[in-house]
């Protein structure tokens, strides 16, 4: 684990190659594998692949175009009202949008076990990002991680 922590850096110019199925499905296993506050997983992670959507997301982030490079982009949502129901304030306030960083996190790092790169970006506009992917307003995204193939 310490090598992968060392490997672990922010990168932001990605190669034009494609993430293997394999290693995304690693990936978010490994996301899904992460600690939750009374095991709720009050978290949602959504893939994209689509290049448009991605482009859409970078501007959404503040004009962050090497978003938009990266071969996926996985976006990490807490879920406020899903801990909220069971810890109340706490819950909402802090617990989903732990649950969704440490998912995050542990995304990350698998990503980086399997000679991938990423960036983690929290400057967006929520509202927008919601809109892009229609989810629920329910979902508050805490975290954009594109996942590549370094070209650093």
């Amino acid at each position: 684990m310490l090598e992968i922590f060392k490997k672990r850096h922010s990168v932001r110019s990605f190669q034009d190659k494609e993430v293997e199925d394999e290693k995304l499905k690693e990936i978010l296993e490994a996301a899904n594998s992460a600690p939750s506050a009374g095991n709720l997983e009050a978290r949602e992670i959504v893939v994209i692949k689509d290049l448009e959507i991605k482009k859409a997301v970078a501007e959404a982030a503040f004009e962050q175009y090497f978003i938009a490079e990266a071969s996926i982009v996985l976006i990490f949502f807490a879920l406020p009202e899903k801990s909220g129901k069971k810890y109340g304030e706490r819950g909402r306030n802090l617990y989903s949008i732990q649950d969704a960083t440490i998912s995050a996190s542990f995304a990350w790092l698998q990503a980086v076990d399997l000679g991938l790169s990423c960036c983690w970006v929290g400057a967006f506009d929520d509202e927008e990002v919601k809109e892009i992917l229609k989810v629920s307003q329910d979902f508050h995204p805490v975290a954009i991680l594109p996942i590549g193939y370094s070209a650093e």
